[in-house]
């Protein structure tokens, strides 16, 4: 009989997430999946299993929830505490969870995004090859409410790693890294040396979608408005108001506004662990 879990308490926004649904974008489909994806890769690891199995991605204030039978659990991401009944317990390392008891990741004190993961995975319906939850188009599982439950697969037999492991710490500053183009030459000369001389900021509005930022204006050296083309994961976007928008999992494949260049893949989990107000440094790549 297949496992379950129980959702006590869904927290601001809980989604289902692995290593995303690639290969889709000429379908108007983006990549999803976990937008700190080395975090959700050790959580795994730490418990047997396969890198991209799937786990809970909670934002800011956690989760809480009860499995039908006694498992092992790590919360790990950013960092928060985490409780068994009410019961400290550790965060970062495996959790033995007995049968009927709540297991609570609360608020972070750091960062914005923890990673619940299960021995076993969860065993969400895929959707093109994914149980990912993707907030723009509406593919996979929905956002978790409370009362909602969540099938778990069979542990593996591959080994764990020994009890703990380092776990990255949130930025304190969010330094993208940044190859220009393909629409800088959209932009004045002063608003690129403004890209990467200036000090921005994370807006509150940032989501799955894209990271926004809050500082000085980037000015256009061209009028007008682009047709749609083709959207990259990482790719900086300036709407009219001029702030830059870095683009995460859940981006639209198309967009019209001009893109002054693509932030490397590696600084995106960084991105996704900055809370609003963290300041953020572009830098030429």
């Amino acid at each position: 009989m297949t496992a379950k879990l129980t959702v006590v308490r869904c927290g601001a926004l809980t989604t289902v997430q692995d290593s995303g649904r690639r290969g889709h974008a000429h379908l108007g489909v983006p990549r999803s999946g976990a937008l700190d994806a080395p975090a959700m890769r050790l959580a795994n690891r730490l418990l047997g299993n396969a890198p991209e199995a799937a786990v809970l991605e909670t934002t800011l204030t956690g989760c809480a929830v009860r499995p039908d039978r006694t498992l092992t659990v790590v919360v790990g991401g950013a960092p928060c505490p985490v409780t068994v009944d009410g019961r400290p317990a550790p965060w970062g390392a495996p959790v033995r969870v007995p049968a009927g008891a709540v297991l609570d990741a609360g608020g972070v004190t750091a960062g914005v995004r923890s990673y619940l993961a299960v021995a076993g995975g969860l065993a969400a319906e895929p959707v093109l090859g994914s149980r990912s939850t993707d907030l723009l188009s509406g593919l996979g599982p929905s956002p978790l409410c409370e009362g909602d439950v969540l099938p778990l697969g069979v542990p593996a037999r591959q080994a764990a790693l020994p009890g703990a492991a380092p776990w990255p710490a949130p930025p304190a500053e969010l330094v993208l890294p940044l190859r220009l183009g393909p629409r800088a030459d959209w932009f004045t000369p002063a608003a690129l040396r403004t890209l990467t001389s200036a000090t921005y900021r994370v807006s509150p509005h940032s989501n799955r979608i894209g990271l926004r930022t809050e500082g000085p204006p980037l000015m256009r050296g061209t009028p007008g408005e682009l047709p749609s083309e083709g959207m990259v994961l990482g790719a900086v976007q300036v709407p009219p108001d001029g702030r830059p928008v870095v683009f995460l999992h859940d981006h639209p494949t198309t967009g019209g506004y001009p893109v002054i260049g693509v932030v490397a893949e590696t600084a995106l989990a960084s991105a996704a662990q900055a809370a609003a107000g963290t300041p953020v440094r572009f830098t030429r790549a």
